[in-house]
């Protein structure tokens, strides 16, 4: 973390930009750290409707002090063996459960959703998540039975009776074109509410542009959701531009 750990005055000053209505970025620049830093924060400390700097900087505190006590003696534990640095993938797995957190979902949800996501076999069991989450099977249990409904993780047989839990590389567009029905169900009863108040009327004109709006930009998602579902599988080394639309338009002359 560039300047070392947060301090206590910079913590108010979060608490302050929150206050205001600053965005992660505004918070970040005027304290001249990395937006990923505040965001971390900010997640793992409440959120931004419930964030107090006192509260942030005693949990902080205690997690150090549980980290001292709990670091091994003697040589340092030898690097991960996919030769990864263990911290900043930590770090960067709280970051990616914080915009997770910030749609919706709740901190353990987003927990394992950030930590199945940055496996390279993109599947774990509930054991390895209780080991590499630090929480309990219950915990996991019922993340999982969310994620399963919300069709943003399947189960898969493992070794043995051992299930294991697997992000499908579709459920980004599945999501997207769930959201396209959300929003034609919202259109559908806008327009209902033009013929209940009264065309003409400013509350159904009101309704009608609410509805002409979301149309579009629902047209909009699901063609661009549609023509970009290649991407999804896209394996590694292969070029990420193949799939129809995805292209950056040339300039023209």
């Amino acid at each position: 973390m560039p300047g070392g750990r947060l301090t206590q005055q910079e913590r108010q000053q979060i608490a302050l930009g929150l206050a205001d209505g600053l965005a992660y970025a505004e918070i970040a620049r005027r304290l001249d750290r990395p937006t990923s830093t505040i965001t971390r924060e900010v997640m793992r400390n409440g959120g931004p409707s419930s964030y107090r700097s006192d509260v942030a900087h005693r949990a902080t505190e205690r997690r150090a002090h549980r980290s001292r006590q709990a670091a091994p003696r003697g040589p340092q534990a030898p690097p991960e063996a996919d030769g990864r640095d263990a911290e900043a993938v930590r770090a960067y797995e709280e970051t990616f459960a914080g915009i997770f957190m910030q749609s919706g979902l709740s901190k353990m949800t987003a927990r394992v959703l950030a930590a199945l996501y940055t496996t390279d076999a993109g599947s774990l069991t509930a054991s390895e998540l209780v080991r590499r989450l630090q929480v309990s099977p219950a915990s996991v249990s019922k993340a999982i039975t969310f994620l399963e409904g919300q069709s943003l993780v399947r189960r898969e047989p493992g070794e043995g009776r051992r299930e294991r839990y697997v992000v499908d590389d579709d459920v980004w567009y599945q999501g997207m074109i769930a959201s396209a029905r959300a929003h034609a169900v919202l259109v559908e009863t806008a327009r209902q509410g033009v013929g209940v108040l009264g065309p003409g009327t400013p509350a159904a004109t009101r309704l009608e542009n609410i509805a002409r709006f979301v149309d579009f930009v629902s047209e909009g998602i699901t063609r661009a959701a549609e023509q970009a579902r290649e991407v999804l599988h896209t394996k590694a080394g292969q070029p990420s531009d193949d799939a129809p639309g995805t292209r950056a338009p040339k300039p023209s002359a």
